[in-house]
């Protein structure tokens, strides 16, 4: 049997969406792992200098250390946005957004697995950040960054006018438009 063209364009997109996924997700359990194993709390391991710092610390909030305390209500929110994209999945027909929304997916699932399963107590586990850059960015971790790539990818591909679905509106659209033809018709040279 068959699959229809549109039945095989989503089982791609799915595929793409759970593979970039899975990555970012291994990715970062694997670093975690290490980094919880080989790195001291109290003794940072400078990579490049100054700028480059392996600092391992554990995150009870989110991004800059926001909503300290409120670790059960950033679970929640992970397990809507996991479930939302989930959903979601069946309608994407653009890679951009299937990359954009697999790496949000891999990282929102890489720190909702710390916050269900790692220390102080499930469902209330603090992150593990690890990476430091310079004095002046929050320590974070892969999961971390994969999100943000990928929302500036998703804002990037909605300025710029490529849809979820994959049409292109606005300057994306722009060469999707007929060329206007300004010299004269047949009809009009008879007329003069």
């Amino acid at each position: 049997m068959n699959e229809s063209a549109p039945g095989r364009r989503t089982a791609r997109t799915v595929t793409l969406l759970a593979g970039v996924a899975v990555v970012v997700y291994l990715l970062d359990l694997v670093t975690k792992t290490l980094a919880v194993a080989r790195l001291d709390p109290a003794d940072p391991t400078q990579v490049i200098g100054e700028f480059l710092t392996f600092k391992l610390i554990r995150n009870s909030g989110a991004a800059f250390s926001m909503a300290t305390g409120y670790t059960w209500v950033l679970t929640i929110i992970a397990l809507v946005i996991v479930i939302g994209i989930i959903r979601y999945a069946g309608k994407l027909a653009s890679v951009g957004w299937t990359i954009g929304l697999g790496l949000v997916l891999g990282g929102a699932l890489g720190n909702l697995t710390d916050r269900m399963f790692r220390s102080p107590r499930p469902l209330r586990g603090h992150v593990v950040d690890f990476i430091q850059v310079g004095d002046w960015w929050p320590t974070f971790n892969v999961a971390d960054s994969a999100v943000v790539c990928g929302a500036v990818l998703l804002v990037l591909l909605t300025l710029l006018g490529y849809d979820y679905d994959g049409s292109r509106t606005g300057w994306a659209a722009r060469d999707d438009e007929e060329p206007v033809d300004d010299r004269p018709s047949d009809e009009e040279d008879d007329d003069a």
